[in-house]
């Protein structure tokens, strides 16, 4: 039922148009109409401004009210439980006359039981609007937690990612589910299926779930514990991680076949071979060499400093560029216009997407298949080698063919380190020692020479 209330103790009773004014506590039944007769009334128009009320008989008080462009409400004029006179409505056109009458002796029985109707219809709404809560799907709840950070991500594509997790593993067991009713045995539904073959994934996706109902609880649509938490809830249901974790490394360019792969790429032509050229010299993530921009080369003091909206771990990182690399960014320089913003541009403008290194690497193995060769493959998978995996290979070259310590390969890799030693190798002292660990690994990229560091 439909109620609503205006309320106030020194408002004179409302014109009734079969009357007049009455200064009674409680209007008198008014001769009961008929449905026709309900039907055939109407607002007088000017004569009366504002809604024309109309008495309509058969429960004291029940009245119908029409706008002066005929809009139909039911209005009951009784006392609510304090004794206060009130308006208290019942419905629109859609309500038929019996009906209105009904409800009116419904509402009048509950008022003299002591009920307020409109605090019932107030609980009604508040229950029903934490029902809605509570019945969130899963899936729309991702939706809306994505919305809500979208800020976090570094970009699109970041994103994307951190979706397509999401959609591949927990929507077919949990998406159609209210986040209400997830529980941890569903969690463990999703994870169990990859969590000793692709641990690293499973866990993402673990904490990926905790982050979407931790969302969902702040905002009231779930109670009670995270069922995707790990410490006392799920770890007690699946293997520690690193007990079972197996390493997936992207696939790498072999250090044995590294300076012929690099001669091979030195003789294709485009922007896309000259950033992956760049990114193997400085062992930079892609993203870091896609989105670099003029403004980030200190060209005296031969630095690129990227910021730390590029960076995995959010923190600025100094690279210390080899001659070699040097030599990339001057040439890409003196083919710039005016108006490119980025050191590797895409042709038509803007930053060079990332499947423009991927599609270089796959060319240049597609090249060494038609040739009759086997192509550029990893050690351990046999997979044909990508762009993130020639970090790998310069990790292996630095831990294999030279003495340069751990930490500072670690460094050079923008790779998590203690803040001392990460503080250590950011002094000025130390760049160019960083330097030659980096000429070290283009003169090994470009004829396989042992590291001075070695000699």
């Amino acid at each position: 039922m439909t109620v609503s209330r205006r309320c106030n103790s020194r408002h004179p009773m409302p014109l009734f148009l079969a009357g007049k004014m009455m200064g009674l506590e409680m209007p008198k039944i008014a001769k009961e109409l008929s449905a026709l007769a309900v039907k055939n009334l109407k607002h007088p128009g000017s004569a009366t401004p504002g809604n024309a009320v109309f008495a309509v008989g058969g429960v004291a008080g029940l009245t119908l009210q029409i706008t002066p462009g005929g809009g139909r409400s039911w209005l009951l004029r009784t006392t609510n439980v304090n004794g206060r006179r009130c308006e208290m409505g019942l419905g629109g056109h859609d309500v038929s006359l019996g009906e209105a009458r009904e409800r009116a002796r419904v509402t009048k029985d509950k008022i003299r039981n002591g009920i307020d109707p409109l605090q019932e219809k107030r609980d009604r709404r508040k229950a029903a609007i934490e029902a809605a809560k509570r019945h969130l799907t899963f899936r729309d709840a991702v939706d809306k937690f994505l919305a809500d950070t979208l800020a976090e991500f570094r970009n699109e594509k970041h994103r994307k990612q951190w979706q397509s997790t999401l959609d591949t593993y927990a929507m077919p067991v949990i998406g159609n589910l209210a986040v209400s009713e997830v529980t941890k045995h569903h969690m463990v539904e999703i994870l169990k299926p990859i969590w000793t073959t692709k641990t690293e994934t499973a866990t993402r996706l673990r904490q990926r779930c905790e982050r979407v109902l931790d969302w969902a609880k702040a905002h009231g649509h779930r109670e009670g514990d995270n069922p995707a938490v790990w410490k006392g809830n799920l770890n007690a249901m699946l293997s520690k991680p690193s007990k079972v974790a197996t390493v997936d490394n992207q696939p790498a360019v072999q250090l044995k076949d590294a300076p012929t792969w690099f001669a091979a790429l030195c003789k294709r032509e485009g922007t896309g071979a000259r950033a992956l050229e760049f990114a193997t010299l400085t062992a930079a993530r892609s993203g870091e060499v896609r989105g670099m921009e003029w403004p980030e080369i200190d060209w005296n003091a031969k630095l690129w400093t990227v910021p730390a909206s590029r960076m995995k771990m959010k923190r600025p990182h100094v690279v210390a560029l080899s001659d070699a690399a040097m030599t990339i960014l001057i040439a890409m320089k003196e083919a710039a216009t005016a108006d490119t913003e980025y050191a590797f541009p895409a042709i038509r403008g803007g930053m060079l997407s990332d499947m423009t290194l991927s599609a270089t690497m796959r060319r240049m193995h597609e090249s060494e298949i038609e040739a009759g060769r086997t192509g550029w493959l990893d050690k351990n998978s046999k997979r044909p080698a990508v762009p993130h995996g020639l970090r790998s290979t310069f990790s292996d070259w630095a831990g294999e063919l030279s003495d340069y310590p751990r930490d500072m390969r670690e460094f050079a890799l923008a790779h998590a380190i203690s803040s001392d030693v990460e503080a250590a190798y950011r002094r000025e002292t130390m760049i160019e020692k960083r330097r030659a660990m980096m000429s070290d690994w283009a003169a090994f990229l470009q004829g396989g020479k042992t590291p001075s560091s070695m000699t």
